[in-house]
């Protein structure tokens, strides 16, 4: 029951929109149009980006948050980065744009990309869905509820285990661990290479919208 839920594409619930990711997606769900690749095409229709972007995660988000930026507002460098560009709400005095990001940009996302992986490269595939009003296709939910998933089975191992002795549950907190790290970057790089595939079809001088205005 728990696996056919993960993979249902039935539409995410409210509560669902409260998830670790989905809260992201919220303001897209109601969206008719989506990517031109899903991200399970993503491998076969970009494959280079794919690769690329899992052998060297940091440096492609680095990259891609640039080309994703360059490509709303053309010729713009950096001036429009802020951490996350404001998908991802901070806590306490770590704000999105109030962390020295127009004084040293590139450093702030190489941070970005390797303290806060999952933000990083979720923020650059909203900015795509912000700019072209892209929505949510059976793909997208089926990643929502299996990241999800993962992460509160995960959650419920690390707090089960420690009162346990049962015989091997550490060795099943840690298989848990694999599949997710797995399961995040092959997701990593079909969204990078889904974003990057978005941006070459529309060409170099995309429609104005005033969408990305106020989050940028």
């Amino acid at each position: 029951m728990v696996c056919l839920f993960c993979f249902t594409t039935t539409p995410l619930t409210n509560d669902e929109m409260k998830g670790k990711y989905g809260g992201a997606f919220n303001s897209f769900k109601n969206n008719n149009e989506n990517f031109d690749i899903s991200l399970c095409q993503a491998p076969c229709k970009e494959p280079m980006c794919w690769c690329a972007s899992m052998a060297c995660f940091c440096p492609a988000q680095v990259c891609i948050r640039h080309k994703v930026l360059n490509h709303v507002h053309p010729g713009s460098g950096w001036s429009n980065y802020k951490c996350c560009q404001g998908y991802f709400g901070g806590c306490c005095c770590i704000q999105p744009g109030e962390m020295g990001e127009k004084k040293c940009p590139v450093p702030c996302m190489l941070l970005e990309a390797c303290l806060c992986p999952g933000p990083a490269v979720s923020a650059s595939s909203n900015v795509i869905r912000d700019r072209y009003s892209l929505g949510l296709d059976d793909d997208d939910v089926r990643l929502i509820r299996c990241s999800n998933c993962l992460f509160y089975f995960s959650v419920c191992l690390s707090c089960i285990s420690p009162f346990t002795d049962c015989e091997g549950d550490d060795t099943l907190a840690g298989i848990v661990n694999i599949v997710s790290d797995v399961v995040f970057c092959c997701v990593g790089g079909c969204m990078t290479a889904q974003v990057n595939r978005e941006m070459k079809l529309k060409g170099p001088n995309p429609p104005h919208r005033q969408l990305m205005e106020g989050r940028s």
